[in-house]
């Protein structure tokens, strides 16, 4: 098994590609090892290598986040367990359960602004996110404003500002003139 890695714009951020699906639907976000503990053992592998602080998996990749240590000290690890895990066909979830099954917030009134909005999102932003190791999907939309969650390589990543405001805000408000802008949802 051969597994690929990539950069991602957040330095602390590697994305992994094992040339195999990872999560056939749906997302998964880690912050922890007691979280992961409940739905994923791959995850809790992973946490167990000192310095990692974030596991996310998406559709063909997982992106690892680290708090401590040097990529060329780490890396080796991280292939190790992935590749370990991997080979021995345990699923990656323990739980099935979609992190994108959350509570949105908008007025009925907005119905068909936030079916555009989401139709963008899911067209044109979600895979060249995807392709930097993150995901994002939509929260709500209230008073002109979108709110997004980021996660994975986008997450905490020095230029999610720019991402959001430069790309994303001007991408939605130039086919949907009613945005007047983006934010993030807190972490």
């Amino acid at each position: 098994m051969f597994i690929q890695t990539e950069i991602t714009p957040n330095p602390a951020t590697l994305k992994f590609l094992p040339g195999r699906v990872v999560l056939p639907n749906g997302t998964a976000s880690f912050k922890d090892v007691e979280i992961a503990r409940e739905r994923s053992s791959l995850a809790v592998k992973l946490f167990s290598i000192s310095g990692i602080s974030g596991v996310f998996f998406g559709y063909d990749f997982i992106t690892i986040t680290k708090n401590a240590g040097a990529w060329e000290h780490l890396k080796p690890a991280i292939l190790g367990v992935i590749m370990e895990h991997m080979m021995s066909d345990i699923p990656v979830m323990l739980a099935l359960q979609n992190e994108e099954e959350q509570q949105e917030f908008f007025d009925p009134a907005d119905n068909k602004t936030v079916c555009a909005i989401k139709e963008l999102i899911e067209s044109r932003v979600r895979p060249a996110v995807a392709q930097d190791g993150g995901d994002i999907t939509f929260c709500g939309f209230e008073k002109g404003i979108v709110y997004l969650n980021m996660r994975g390589a986008c997450a905490n990543c020095p230029s999610s500002v720019a991402t959001l405001k430069h790309g994303i805000e001007n991408l939605l408000r130039h086919f949907i003139p009613e945005i007047q802008g983006v934010e993030a949802m807190p972490q």
